[in-house]
């Protein structure tokens, strides 16, 4: 079987492993390839708004992707960059995933009332658009109630995953009474059974609703 490059398009290396491990459970024929730029996020956090130049930045990384690196599909995996992964996908030829999009439509058939469970600040409003739109699009109702918890990134950064976990597992319950929580950004994955252990509701993460919805795109569902 040929192997299909996806190129996964990184702005902080945290996020890297856990996209790689739902390949490996969730397609391991696929051929996933790394782009970071561990400088945009850094960036991001330093400015209210997504500027003109961060955009094209990402455009460029996908702009490479699809020229240069061979890539067949392209999966970003950070989520503060919304806007501009549009903008990118309106400049290839091939399917472009933003992180969050596959784990929305799945939370949105879980019920009315959504928990977002977030370690970095700014990629909130920008999630929170594009829920907002996709709901708008299917003609649904849901409400979103965030939670952001930046310790627990810098403790991940800082190389402490069960620290980061247990934050993540902490404040989890305040977002009891929703249908379903999603973890928001690719690196949250990792602590998603401690999170399950604390609440009752289903708990979402990006990296395997994204795989698996970009594995059904290229049409590989049944290979």
């Amino acid at each position: 079987m040929t192997q299909r490059r996806i190129v996964l398009i990184h702005a902080t290396p945290v996020a890297m492993q856990p996209v790689h491990d739902a390949f490996a459970e969730l397609w391991p024929e696929a051929e996933p390839m790394d782009l970071l730029e561990a400088s945009l996020s850094t960036d991001r956090a330093g400015t209210a708004t997504l500027t003109p130049a961060l955009t094209q930045r990402i455009c460029d990384l996908a702009n490479y992707a699809e020229h240069r690196a061979g890539a067949e599909g392209i999966l970003f995996t950070c989520s503060a960059f919304g806007a501009a992964i549009e903008e990118s996908a309106r400049r290839t030829t091939i399917p472009v995933l933003k992180p969050n999009e596959a784990m929305f439509a799945a939370a949105l058939a879980q019920g009315t009332r959504l928990g977002l469970l977030a370690t970095f600040a700014p990629s909130v409003p920008s999630m929170s658009a594009e829920f907002e739109e996709m709901q708008a699009a299917g003609g649904q109702s849901a409400t979103l109630v965030s939670q952001v918890v930046p310790d627990a990134m810098a403790n991940l950064r800082a190389g402490d995953a069960e620290a980061h976990n247990r934050l993540l597992a902490e404040a989890a319950p305040s977002l009891a009474g929703c249908d379903a929580i999603m973890l928001a950004q690719f690196s949250t994955s990792r602590a998603r059974r401690a999170v399950e252990a604390v609440v009752d509701c289903p708990v979402l993460t990006a990296p395997h609703a994204a795989v698996t919805a970009l594995r059904a795109r290229l049409g590989q569902a049944g290979n």
